[in-house]
């Protein structure tokens, strides 16, 4: 084996994660060291990857734009596989309320206005100022905002198809800017909220130095004078689950494609897309099926360690961030500026009045985690979701977190009519208004399912 620096292969991801080491430090740097970037609160993996970003376009940074978007994909999965490992404490919890289903019909709802926004604005400037406009390219905000450049760029390639030029580069550029606006946005909302009194800054210095014995070795856990360290286990645990997750999702999408190859097409590039979910779902099997190993008593101590599963996933979310800003590519935009700026200001403006309506209902003990982690996620991807939830809760201790998670299978469900509509959209004029007006009122159906009144929590009154 050649072990030069001439085997890109050997190398390669060794450079990439050393970049994004280097630019981590440098804005760990500027937030400790410069007050202005302290007191705006921007994430220091905010600041690594637009700085990674900015030394990408002027070629000073070799970044592998594949590379970062692998590290993003596994990021998320891993992230939330550790997150969802960790035994839940018995009084936390947001039980009675219907939770799961509501924020399925939050992130729906969302994508119902978005669309609607979006063929509003392009319908009315293809019968206006701009003729030639491809009517139906509304319908990417939702793709690149709600869903990211995944389905983005999917969508935006078969409107290519249908005779929209640009289609895929339109789709790519307006998810690059939803993630921007995840982060500008989320960023200053925050930062207006704290000003407000309305939530408080997290002091990380406390929060790091107020670590106890009991955080290492919780009662009834493998002792740290194990043969195999603590950490190698939680890291263990988590790669098993993401293996077996790997194992039934390439099941599933084969049998899929066995059984109808025309659905295998449509449904097998979703299941992929979210693999952090079927993770998520096989990190709770493996969480219930341990405890009911100890409770047989087959299996005498917890292997889990919470703090060690939560600075895993810490890690994951710092990297994927980073990561995913970094591979940002924004595409020539020649002729298509104004619709785009239009869906963009409108996405952001728009989705975070539609959030601060729905969320107030869904989470009302904790308003405001439910609310940024879901613009976040709304604008973004679920990693800008999770990135300013980290400057609210920085310990994962209100379920926001696991929401977009069972949100997300939920979401699933009850949008699978939006694949239809998307679809159906791009045929002609009259089916877009069609669609439009369909997006209209499945949304209201859907906030409806949001003020769903579940049962009260013990102690409330």
């Amino acid at each position: 084996m050649d072990y030069s620096a001439a085997n890109s292969v050997l190398w390669n991801p060794i450079i990439q994660l050393g970049m994004i080491a280097i630019v981590v430090l440098i804005a760990n740097f500027f937030c400790r060291k410069i007050p202005a970037v302290r007191k705006a609160m921007i994430p220091t993996a905010v600041i690594a990857g637009f700085l990674m970003l900015l030394l990408k376009y002027c070629h000073i940074m070799p970044v592998d734009g594949e590379f970062m978007e692998i590290m993003t994909y596994h990021g998320i999965a891993i992230g939330f596989i550790a997150l969802t490992l960790r035994v839940p404490d018995p009084n936390a919890g947001d039980k009675g309320r219907f939770t799961g289903l509501k924020s399925g019909a939050i992130i729906v709802s969302s994508y119902m206005i978005q669309a609607a926004i979006g063929l509003i604005i392009t319908i009315s400037l293809a019968l206006t100022l701009m003729p030639d406009l491809f009517e139906a390219a509304g319908i990417l905000l939702p793709m690149g905002f709600g869903q990211g450049p995944g389905q983005a760029n999917n969508i935006g390639t078969t409107f290519e198809m249908l005779g929209f030029a640009g289609g895929r580069s339109f789709g790519l550029s307006i998810a690059a800017a939803g993630y921007i606006c995840a982060c500008v946005v989320g960023v200053i909302y925050v930062n207006y909220l704290v000003r407000r009194g309305s939530i408080k800054p997290t002091d990380h210095e406390m929060i790091s130095g107020s670590l106890s014995v009991s955080d290492f070795q919780q009662e009834g856990e493998l002792p740290i004078s194990e043969s195999l360290d603590k950490l190698s286990m939680q890291v263990m645990l988590v790669l098993i689950v993401y293996i077996i997750t790997f194992f039934a999702t390439w099941g599933l999408t084969s049998g899929i494609s066995a059984v109808a190859p025309g659905v295998g097409k449509t449904v097998n590039s979703l299941l992929w897309g979210f693999n952090f979910i079927i993770g998520s779902a096989f990190a709770i099997l493996v969480r219930v099926t341990l405890k009911k190993l100890r409770g047989a008593h087959i299996m005498e101590k917890q292997y889990q360690n919470n703090y060690l599963l939560s600075r895993i996933s810490g890690f994951c979310f710092d990297v994927m961030i980073v990561a995913a800003i970094a591979s940002i590519e924004f595409e020539d935009l020649a002729g298509l500026w104004l619709p785009f700026i239009l869906l963009v200001v409108a996405g952001a403006v728009i989705t975070l009045f539609h959030l601060k309506h729905v969320c107030r209902k869904a989470y009302p003990d904790y308003y405001y985690e439910g609310l940024v982690s879901m613009y976040g996620m709304m604008t973004g991807t679920i990693s800008s979701g999770v990135l300013l939830l980290r400057e609210i809760d920085p310990q994962m201790k209100t379920p926001a977190a696991n929401n977009l998670v069972v949100g997300s299978s939920f979401g699933i469900l009850l949008g699978a009519p939006f694949l239809v509509l998307v679809g159906l959209a791009p045929k002609s004029m009259t089916l877009a208004l069609i669609v439009l007006g369909i997006c209209i009122v499945y949304y209201f159906v859907l906030v409806g399912i949001v003020h769903i009144k579940g049962k009260k929590k013990v102690g409330e009154g």
